[in-house]
């Protein structure tokens, strides 16, 4: 995990502020804050698959995912794992849709899941951990309500991210071999 004090975590939160607020006019602190966390840790390949089948190798598909978080009829040992599982489907969703939406179609074998899909997948699963609002998830709750009704907002809010870490980072790493490193 990257450091709440590294230079990147707040060259993110500096680049996601500005770009949402001017934007995408959401100026909502803890939203944006998120968000840029959400970027920082998935600076860290192994934080994009941390759900694994059950042979260890990593959920790639959102379906398999989806089919992971039942706690009934999936693989989800539990409702707090439930909860943990559509946390990451709607960070992933958000995450791919936002600053990949071209390679959307890279990511599914299922030939009929698209872009729709995968923002509903999204949305979904932030409702989902929102409604998780009693004990230890009360406080986070209400985020989690914000990120699924603004989906469409915040996925923009990364495309325009993507379009601001182009223009400042020389010697970037080009989409192509960004989509790979991501598969």
């Amino acid at each position: 995990m990257i450091s709440q004090d590294h230079a990147l975590r707040q060259f993110f939160h500096d680049v996601v502020a500005e770009c949402y607020n001017e934007h995408v006019g959401i100026c909502d602190r803890e939203v944006t804050s998120y968000i840029a966390d959400l970027l920082t840790d998935f600076c860290i390949s192994d934080r994009l698959y941390p759900i694994r089948d059950s042979d260890g190798r990593p959920v790639k598909e959102v379906g398999e995912m989806l089919l992971a978080s039942d706690p009934v009829h999936g693989s989800a040992p539990s409702f707090d794992a439930e909860r943990e599982i559509r946390k990451h489907i709607g960070d992933y969703a958000l995450f791919c849709t936002g600053m990949y939406p071209e390679s959307v179609h890279k990511w599914r074998e299922n030939e009929n899941a698209n872009l729709y899909d995968m923002i509903r997948a999204g949305k979904e699963s932030y409702y989902i951990v929102s409604t998780f609002d009693l004990f230890e998830y009360a406080a986070e709750a209400a985020l989690f309500g914000r990120l699924s009704e603004s989906f469409e907002s915040c996925m923009f809010g990364l495309n325009q991210v993507r379009c601001e870490l182009e223009r400042k980072l020389p010697g970037r790493m080009p989409p192509d071999k960004a989509q790979k490193f991501l598969m």
